[in-house]
């Protein structure tokens, strides 16, 4: 689907809270082939999310030892993965150092995850993900690893308030665009 269908459909799907807030920028250049373009979200005039650009305000990870080492993303540890780890070691590991343990697998899972998402976000793909979202069911997307997708389903008019309020949890868990994401559409009145 060509930009100027894909954008009018976009923003068709926007929170009646989020009209004239959130906008949708797409630009190329025909006579620069060196230069794509850029394709961006963009929250009360500002660039929030810009495929592939270091100079907007969300805090894109360079490592995966900087997520791990971020103090701002706390993983929450179940009992069930505490107790599996117990059962790998055979008991022989003392009882404070399994939750470590625990704690630095999800970490680690959590930020293998958010590189290979952040790896994958251009303009030709926030154009694919985009068909994806206007083709497949909200639930799907709110589902989805896709970062992109998240952001999308986020500020869709067909999720309500109460499931937003009711990710709460899920969403901490996420890139931190799509916690940004969920606070806007959660502010949103």
């Amino acid at each position: 689907m060509i930009w100027s269908k894909m954008k009018p459909q976009l923003e068709s799907f926007l929170a009646p809270a989020l009209v004239g807030r959130v906008g949708y920028l797409s630009t190329s250049y025909r006579y620069t082939p060196d230069k794509n373009g850029q394709c961006c979200i963009v929250v009360d005039n500002k660039k929030i999310f810009n495929m592939k650009d270091g100079t907007t305000g969300m805090k894109w990870y360079q490592s995966e030892q900087d997520i791990k080492n971020d103090p701002a993303i706390m993983l929450p540890v179940s009992d069930d993965e505490i107790e599996q780890i117990r059962q790998e070691t055979g008991g022989k590991v003392p009882e404070e150092r399994l939750a470590v343990i625990a704690s630095d697998r999800k970490l680690l899972a959590y930020a293998k995850q958010t590189m290979a998402a952040q790896a994958a976000l251009s303009k030709s793909d926030f154009y694919k993900t985009a068909n994806v979202f206007l083709s497949q069911p909200i639930e799907d997307s709110l589902a989805s690893t896709d970062i992109l997708l998240n952001c999308l389903a986020l500020m869709d008019r067909r999720v309500g308030k109460k499931r937003i309020i009711d990710m709460e949890k899920s969403v901490k868990m996420k890139h931190p665009i799509v916690q940004y994401f969920y606070e806007l559409r959660r502010s949103a009145k």
